[in-house]
């Protein structure tokens, strides 16, 4: 067996429209419909598809809301720091540097509205 790719993940939320709200308006990914009147956010060949728990579909052994960690690479971290701020999104930790899969990142650390952990992080220059 060879595994090729990450296709999606499944995020477990109390409420899909306020997570929308946070990942659209602040972070500005995409959404996408899919499914039965199922909603994703897209990263760039990937998907993250919100699921509210309760809901009753296949999924997770125990779902909970906000007990996720996860890190999207970004361009530009200081006006990520900026956009932060003006959304007034407060930033737990950070600027701090980390080790990504493929080298040196520099993160910083905020919640969404369940309370999961989001790393936004660029990578440091190589030079």
């Amino acid at each position: 067996m060879k595994i090729l790719h990450l296709d999606h993940i499944v995020l477990p939320v109390r409420s899909v429209a306020d997570s929308v709200a946070f990942y659209e308006g602040v972070l500005e990914l995409a959404s996408s419909q899919f499914g039965e009147g199922l909603t994703a956010l897209i990263v760039g060949e990937q998907r993250i598809s919100l699921r509210e728990v309760g809901t009753g579909q296949l999924g997770a052994r125990a779902p909970t809301a906000g007990s996720a960690e996860f890190c999207f690479v970004v361009r530009d971290l200081d006006a990520v720091s900026q956009r932060l701020d003006t959304a007034g999104i407060a930033v737990e930790k950070g600027p701090v540097r980390r080790n990504g899969t493929l080298g040196p990142l520099l993160s910083l650390y905020v919640r969404d509205p369940d309370g999961n952990l989001v790393e936004l992080a660029e990578y440091e220059d190589p030079q």
